[in-house]
């Protein structure tokens, strides 16, 4: 590895954790001696870069400082490649154009010297048609869950019955045949699944869900976790 490129690794793996990263910790992710990682962090220190700590404590960096945020290295772009290319199979058209709009900006500023990163990525992932039924335009559903609002749908079922629901909307989640908007049902007094090609009606209501939107998640988590725990519990009961 470079040393440029490895000074910037290591303002990233400090600008990532929440604790002081240790010497030791920083040559193993690196794959360089400890030495080296010390005359790097004098380096960074010497060119003005607010890195504070010492060795056998571990070192931080001033949560105030940034980077040119397209300063990638060669991994991340070739992480947002597959991620684009990944998006690229959902059934939810805004979003496979919004991801082509992530990569052309990305292009568009992209050095010379990166652009083969994008063109002849060294990843890819089989490119098979999009699966499933449309998702229809998500926008709404996303904007919702952004704004902490209310949603009021049309539902029809899978046995083709239709219902009128209140809910409050947490997350909208992909797989690779359909989507879900996930979210609290009012009238269930529990969270609920719903799969998006068959809303039949959406409607962004002036009422907000009057709770933060970690809490609501965190609300879903707590229940997706009792969820589970009931299905491995009637898995091994009928197993045994």
């Amino acid at each position: 590895m470079r040393k440029a490129d490895r000074l910037f690794q290591i303002i990233q793996i400090l600008r990532r954790s929440s604790r002081p990263v240790t010497s030791s910790e920083l040559a193993d992710e690196l794959e360089v001696a400890r030495r080296t990682v010390y005359r790097d962090i004098a380096h960074l220190i010497a060119q003005r870069v607010p890195i504070e700590g010492e060795a056998g404590f571990g070192y931080v960096l001033d949560a105030r400082y940034d980077m040119p945020p397209l300063a990638l290295t060669p991994d991340e772009i070739e992480a947002v490649v597959l991620g684009v290319q990944m998006v690229a199979k959902l059934n939810d058209t805004a979003i496979r154009n919004a991801a082509s709009d992530v990569m052309a900006k990305i292009t568009s500023v992209m050095p010379q010297d990166l652009l083969p990163y994008i063109a002849q990525p060294a990843v890819g992932i089989k490119p098979d048609d999009v699966g499933g039924d449309a998702a229809g335009d998500t926008r709404p559903l996303r904007f919702a869950i952004r704004e902490g609002r209310k949603l009021a749908l049309d539902y029809r079922a899978a046995n083709g019955a239709v219902t009128s629901r209140i809910v409050w909307p947490v997350l909208l989640g992909y797989a690779n045949t359909h989507s879900l908007l996930i979210a609290w049902c009012q009238s269930k007094h529990a969270c609920r699944h719903f799969r998006t090609e068959r809303l039949l009606n959406v409607e962004i209501l002036d009422e907000s869900i009057g709770m933060s939107r970690s809490k609501l998640r965190q609300q879903w988590q707590q229940w997706r976790d009792a969820q589970m725990r009931i299905s491995r519990g009637v898995q091994s009961s009928l197993g045994a």
